[in-house]
This record gives structure tokens, C-alpha cells and sequence, in this order.
């Protein structure tokens, strides 16, 4: 059972999901559907997918409030105990050094452009090395600092976009741009959605990481639904406004309108370095669990990941954003796909029968990786024009791992129970 003294009210829960979402990548899907589509199919596509996210956070969650455990240990019936470690670690680790690839992209452009103002010129390139080894340094010893950034950083943003909003809506040049806005590009509802989904699909997986503390189920249902809903389409709707308004989907460009270039320049870097710590920290920490590397050389693997995506961001990982969230949107929602198959299907949401399988539950590992992969196909033929396209559905790597580990699942415990029933005949 659960202590009380760690039971955690729904609203606190709620107010971490939210606080999650005050980020720049909210930002910049905001930016990106809008680029692509009007603002309110970009809206519909934001409410439909976070909703959509929200039922897999809660299917997730609810088993770690029922079990009282992380995601990963619970991960260990569906996967194995190796299995689990390997799987969650490695989709753990690709998301944190992307992410942390694509934030270091936007703090460079944003530094540049800076930089730029006072007729200081550096490549984008050269300041996302910059300010990549400024990020990875930070995660390996400035621990304080990066508090302090933290609470400085997140009120900073808000305030900065609230004001740039006030400033976009209260201009009639604003209003008459988001009248007569019409996209450049084209970006289908699907697409829309796999940038939407792929952007918090690897927080919807592990949401029994925060929900394990919560006291019921409800709990889970009310703070996922209050904390992730409203927040997402709000931060879509800033950064969908502030593209339209300024004319342009570059993130850095728009907040360097923003009351003055140093403003906007500070929020993006410091929002951008305060979550790049801990995704430098927590791909390290993955990186460690599927190598398993001994725990005195975390500073160096650490060091490593930093380093990983201090790379990514130097090729211009963000000119790949839509890609990379559509790849996250394929493969990661497969995880939480076999997980509700074993919880919700097999054991009929009965906490009484879960039980941790030893070494690999290969029935789990090969189901996610069936639909893993079928999903990220259609993703992986867009970067080849010349070869036939097929249309990208986010949500069928979830619902193909749900049917296989199902249907896998009655096949192989029949094939068992036959053949234990023959040696139990054979004995007698």
C-alpha cells in the first residue's frame, strides 16, 4: 500500500502535467500546424491529439496508481525484467538526446540572432555548440544553478508569451493578419496530429512515473484531463499567433519580436537550457540502463548525451522537427499499446494478477516492435520522394501492438497450459 503521507492531490498532479507543457516545444507545435494549416484546424488538431494523448496517460497511470509503481517496473510482466529496462531505456534515450538536440537548435538560432543585433555575427551552428556545452556542462555540476534557472525560467516564458499575445491581438495589424492568415505549406490533419501525439507521446507512456503517488483512479482522470488539455491548446494558440503575427514558423525570429530582441532572446535560452539539463541527465541515465554502465561513470555518459545532441543540433536537427515527432508518434505509443493489451486486456484491469515475468517476455518485445515499425514506415518513405507514399496514421502502431499482444498472448498461453497439462499426463 501506499503511504499516506505520499499521497499526492489530484490538483498538485495536474499542476505538474501543466507545468510540463510550458515549454518551447509547445511552442513550436504551435508554430509548425500553423505554418501548415489555418490557426483553428490547428487548434482542432492540438485539442484532438493531446485528448487523444490524455486517454493514453490515463490508461498508463492508472496502473501505477493500482500497483504503486513506475512505469517500468510495471513494464516488467509485458516486457520482461531485462526487457523492460532495455526497451524503456532505449526509447527513453532516442527522446531526451532529440529533444535535447532540437532545444540546443532553437538557443543557438535564438543566440545568434542576439548576437546578431549588436553586430556580433556567429553561424547558428557555432552557437548551438556554444550553448550545447553550456547545457551539458550545466547537467553534469550545476545542479543550483539549473534550480535557479528553473524558477526563474518558467514564470520568465509565460510572462514574455502572455505579453507577446497581448501585443498580437491588440494591434489591428494582428487582428487582420489572423483574419487573412492562409498557410504556405500543406500539412495534412494526420500529419497535424503525429507532430501533436509525438510531442508528449513519451510523457503519456510514462505517466505512472508522477501518477504512482496519486490516492485513485480518478485522480489520474482529473489531473491528466485538466493538466494536459487546456495547457497544450493554449500554448498551440501562443505559438500558432505569435508565427502568424510575425510571419514566420522560426521560432527564435518571432521571440525576437517580442517587446525587444533581448527579451525574447532570454526566454527562449533560458526556458531552452532549463529542460535541456534534464534531458541531457536523463538520456545519460537511460544510455546507462541499456549498456548497463557502472554508476561511477554517469558524469562521462552524461557528458556523452550532451554531446550526442550538441551533434544533432549542429546538422540542424530542427530543420527535422516534423519527421522526428512523427517517428516519436509511431514508435513510443506502441509501448503503451502492449501495456494496456497485458493490464486492461488480459488481466481485465486486476492488479491481483500482475506479476513480473524474469529475462524477456518476447511476446511484448516482438508485438511493439510489429507495430512499431508498420507505424514509422509511412514516415520513413517521406524522406524519399521518388519511392510510393503511404498516408501517416499516429495511432496504428498502438492499436496493431494492442491486437498482437492480445491475440499473441491467447495463442501462446494455450499453447502452454497444452503442453504443461501433457507433462503433468506424462508424469502421471
Amino acid at each position: 500500500m501506499t503511504d499516506k503521507n505520499k499521497i499526492q492531490p489530484w490538483y498538485s498532479l495536474a499542476f505538474i502535467l501543466g507545468g510540463s507543457m510550458v515549454c518551447v516545444p509547445s511552442l513550436l507545435i504551435g508554430s509548425t500546424l500553423v505554418s501548415g494549416m489555418g490557426l483553428k484546424k490547428a487548434l482542432l488538431v492540438g485539442l484532438v491529439g493531446y485528448a487523444l494523448t490524455v486517454v493514453i496517460m490515463v490508461l498508463q497511470g492508472i496502473q501505477s496508481v493500482d500497483l504503486h509503481k513506475p512505469t517500468v517496473q510495471i513494464a516488467k510482466q509485458v516486457f520482461g525484467e531485462v526487457g523492460s529496462q532495455r526497451i524503456i531505456s532505449i526509447i527513453l534515450a532516442i527522446a531526451c538526446l532529440g529533444w535535447f538536440g532540437i532545444q540546443t537548435n532553437v538557443a543557438g538560432s535564438a543566440f545568434a540572432n542576439l548576437l546578431g543585433i549588436y553586430d556580433i555575427h556567429i553561424s547558428v551552428p557555432v552557437s548551438s555548440i556554444i550553448w550545447g556545452v553550456i547545457m551539458l556542462v550545466s547537467a553534469i555540476y550545476g545542479i543550483r544553478l539549473i534550480r535557479l534557472i528553473n524558477y526563474i525560467a518558467v514564470p520568465y516564458l509565460v510572462l514574455v508569451c502572455l505579453y507577446g499575445l497581448f501585443e498580437a491581438l491588440s494591434s489591428g495589424q494582428g487582428s487582420t493578419l489572423l483574419q487573412t492568415y492562409q498557410p504556405a505549406a500543406h500539412l495534412s490533419f494526420f500529419d497535424g496530429l503525429a507532430v501533436t501525439i509525438g510531442s508528449f507521446a513519451l510523457g503519456a507512456v510514462i505517466a505512472g512515473d508522477y501518477s504512482q503517488y496519486s490516492g485513485k483512479r480518478s485522480d489520474v482522470v482529473k489531473a491528466a484531463s485538466a493538466g494536459i488539455i487546456p495547457t497544450g491548446v493554449l500554448m498551440i494558440a501562443v505559438g500558432a499567433t505569435l508565427a502568424i503575427v510575425n510571419k514566420t514558423s522560426d521560432i527564435s525570429s518571432v521571440f525576437m519580436n517580442i517587446g525587444s530582441p533581448l527579451i525574447g532572446g532570454i526566454a527562449l535560452i533560458l526556458a531552452t537550457w532549463k529542460t535541456n539539463v534534464i534531458n541531457a541527465f536523463s538520456g545519460g541515465l537511460a544510455i546507462i540502463n541499456v549498456f548497463s554502465i557502472s554508476k561511477e561513470k554517469e558524469k562521462i555518459v552524461v557528458a556523452i548525451a550532451g554531446g550526442i545532441g550538441t551533434l544533432l543540433a549542429v546538422v540542424g536537427i530542427l530543420n527535422y522537427f516534423v519527421p522526428i515527432m512523427s517517428i516519436l508518434s509511431a514508435m513510443v505509443p506502441a509501448v503503451a499499446g502492449v501495456m494496456i493489451a497485458s493490464y486492461w486486456g488480459v488481466q481485465k484491469g486486476d492488479p491481483e494478477k500482475w506479476t513480473p515475468v524474469l529475462g524477456i517476455n518476447w511476446l511484448g518485445i516482438i508485438s511493439w516492435l510489429i507495430g512499431a515499425m508498420v507505424a514509422v514506415i509511412p514516415v520513413l518513405l517521406g524522406f524519399f520522394p521518388s519511392l510510393p507514399q503511404l498516408p501517416n496514421q499516429p495511432l496504428i502502431g498502438i492499436v496493431l501492438s494492442f491486437c498482437c499482444y492480445l491475440v499473441g498472448g491467447k495463442y501462446f498461453v494455450k499453447k502452454t497450459n497444452k503442453q504443461t497439462l501433457q507433462m503433468k499426463e506424462m508424469e502421471e
